[in-house]
């Protein structure tokens, strides 16, 4: 078990903002910091950061929490693993701690993984620096391809024989279980750099070639593509790390990792399509270049570029192919609010050749020289297929218009809408009238959708929720209730301000007292069992050296106590502040006999019912019984509403 000193230690030392920073980009507002949420799809930052109070709160999605539950999240591992990834960003020692069976084993599945991609990616290297072949084979090509050793050791690339299965080898001798070596592709538990034949043989998967690792956003090698040197028939070009738990080839970019800071830094992100393309950019100067893999750009992947700038510039080959695929990617970056520029490169160069003879400046002067807006560049070369041909210029501006219907902003839309109707000698209120008409059709069609998803949800609620779908994060506590909603917001005050004193008849009290003594002596009950929860905690340790009522409930153990104080911690609106707080007495008792309004409301309601029930059955006593408390109920409920100040007829 990880000792608590280490924890706290921990918490005291993680500052949110720099946590986070690590995998968004953030922008100053005030005293907090604000980006894009990194936990669902959104095109306008909701994603806030406070530094002050050390937590971090989505306004769009509803996700809360502090450092480490930031890093579980985005990293998707446990609470152990979080501890041990910050105790290593802090110089700060980790114990472990003993866990479930089923954490255990989700665990050790994970980081056996990522262990077994971190021998793997240090053996490659290993190959290509310390060995014979590795140097007249795998350096050779890299140094043929114009690469220095100081690149290529950034990009950590590798080499892997050409005979036997060396690797096979060396991990099964360092105690590796074959099932993380290889891959299963119904369970996803391997991550596949060893291969299994039908006859049981290990091999090599990227055997006789020059290896490129990927990483994640963090720096961890999640994957290989392996770069085969020598033309071989019925043998691909590339061979990929299969999809398994820890990694899809949908949901990762290409240099990432090495591009985060220089994209933070220009606000600008270049994207490519092959890691040559992205190490040779990078190598000329130009730092904040990523790719696609050489496979089809994705959603997963745009919002990993969205976390670090809305501005992008696509470089494609000028060939054919090129330009059909900067066709398709462009209406996926419209969608996700993207400023979205193309450049095509000369005949017969790619970014890795243009990059090879050129130095950044003449690389950058040529992006901005020949980048254009997708405007110019979807009207240019659909009309010289469209010529005169009315048909064909008509679908021709369809095509535009379909694109510039997908952009969120009404703005931008209405610009490049003015921008065509000029280009391609149209009225600006036709194309107006029809990209409504396309965005109101896509909103039927969504709505559409959405009530048949809600069917099937009503069908069956135990459905499995897709991961690709936009994530919602539900509060801890929902009050529906007037005695709910009051006792949230009295617990909330006891979150944030339990510990401070206030004076109640000529006696200094803390806040938490009084909200606790007060509700245990007038008998009122939670009605959330978490709120029990934290008024048993407060008590137990409300008189601890150093207590901070905040700091206390934000990092307790206990997730649901943790998620809760964060919710209350993070609102947007704090009745509190809306008071101001010198009045925090005034407000503690306000809320202490507006619960008790609400429950002696309950109760006279209770009697009406009870009394009719009773009239209904003939039963005498208890009518009587009835009648004489009703009254006492009324009366106190007068005598409390006159407290508050409010007027209640009886």
């Amino acid at each position: 078990m990880i000792p608590r000193e280490t924890i706290d230690k921990i918490h005291a030392a993680a500052k949110i903002e720099e946590v986070v920073s690590d995998y968004v980009t953030l922008r100053k507002r005030g005293a907090n910091l604000i980006g894009l949420c990194p936990f669902h799809n959104e095109k306008t930052g909701s994603f806030t950061v406070s530094p002050s109070k050390g937590i971090y709160k989505c306004f769009g999605c509803g996700a809360s929490g502090h450092a480490l539950k930031f890093i579980m999240e985005i990293e998707q591992c446990s609470f152990v693993e979080a501890v041990k990834q910050l105790g290593k960003k802090y110089h700060i020692e980790v114990e472990d701690r003993e866990m479930t069976a089923e954490e255990q084993q989700r665990q050790d599945n994970r980081e056996s993984m990522f262990v077994v991609n971190e021998f793997a990616n240090k053996w490659f290297q290993k190959q290509l620096w310390e060995t014979p072949e590795g140097q007249a084979i795998g350096m050779s090509y890299f140094h043929e391809r114009g690469l220095r050793d100081d690149i290529i050791r950034k990009y950590q690339l590798g080499y892997s024989p050409e005979k036997g299965n060396p690797l096979a080898k060396a991990l099964k001798e360092q105690g590796f279980k074959e099932e993380f070596i290889t891959n299963n592709v119904d369970t996803k538990i391997g991550v596949g750099v060893v291969g299994k034949s039908e006859d049981g043989r290990l091999y090599d998967r990227f055997r006789d070639r020059v290896i490129f690792p990927i990483f994640t956003v963090s720096g961890k090698p999640v994957a290989f593509a392996g770069r085969i040197l020598k033309k071989k028939d019925n043998v691909g070009k590339y061979v990929n790390s299969p999809d398994s738990i820890i990694y899809s080839k949908t949901n990762e970019l290409y240099g990432l990792f090495q591009a985060k800071q220089a994209i933070s830094r220009t606000d600008m992100c270049y994207l490519v399509e092959g890691q040559m393309d992205v190490i040779s950019m990078h190598q000329s100067g130009i730092e904040n270049v990523v790719a696609s893999g050489g496979t089809a750009l994705t959603k997963p992947q745009i919002w990993l570029i969205k976390r670090f700038t809305s501005n992008i510039t696509v470089l494609y080959d000028g060939d054919a192919a090129g330009i059909h695929a900067a066709l398709r990617g462009i209406d996926m970056f419209l969608e996700a609010g993207f400023n979205v520029k193309v450049v095509l490169l000369p005949d017969g160069e790619d970014p890795d050749s243009y990059a090879q003879s050129h130095d950044s400046t003449e690389f950058i002067r040529y992006i901005e020289e020949h980048q254009t807006d997708f405007i110019r560049f979807k009207s240019a070369l659909l009309s010289k297929d469209a010529g005169d041909d009315p048909f064909k210029r008509a679908a021709l501006i369809k095509d535009i218009t379909s694109s510039i219907a997908i952009i969120p902003d009404i703005i931008t839309r209405q610009v490049y809408i003015k921008d065509c109707a000029e280009r391609l000698h149209m009225s600006e209120q036709v194309l107006t009238n029809e990209v409504v008409s396309i965005r109101r059709k896509k909103m039927e069609e969504r709505d559409k959708e959405a009530k048949n998803e809600a069917q099937k949800e009503a069908v069956n609620p135990t459905a499995v929720v897709n991961p690709t779908q936009v994530h919602q994060q539900k509060p801890v506590v929902a009050p529906k209730t007037p005695l709910e909603q009051n006792y949230y917001n009295l617990i909330q005050l006891l979150v944030r301000y339990g510990e401070r004193p206030i004076e109640v008849d000529g006696t200094v009290y803390t806040i938490g007292e009084v909200i606790i003594y007060t509700l245990e002596g007038d008998e009122i009950a939670p009605p959330v069992p978490v709120y029990q929860t934290i008024m048993d905690e407060f008590k137990a340790h409300c008189k601890d050296e150093g207590f901070r009522s905040e700091e206390f409930f934000k990092f307790h153990p206990d997730p649901t106590v943790s998620s809760l104080a964060i919710e209350m911690i993070a609102e947007r609106y704090q009745f509190v502040q809306s008071n101001g707080e010198r009045r925090l007495g005034e407000l503690v008792t306000q809320l202490l006999y507006e619960i008790k309004l609400t429950v002696i409301n309950m109760q006279i309601e209770q009697v009406e019912q009870d009394l009719k029930a009773a009239q209904e059955a003939g039963d005498w006593n208890k009518q009587a019984q009835l009648l004489a408390y009703q009254p006492q109920l009324i009366a106190q409920r007068n005598e409390i509403c006159k407290i508050l100040g409010n007027r209640v007829g009886v």
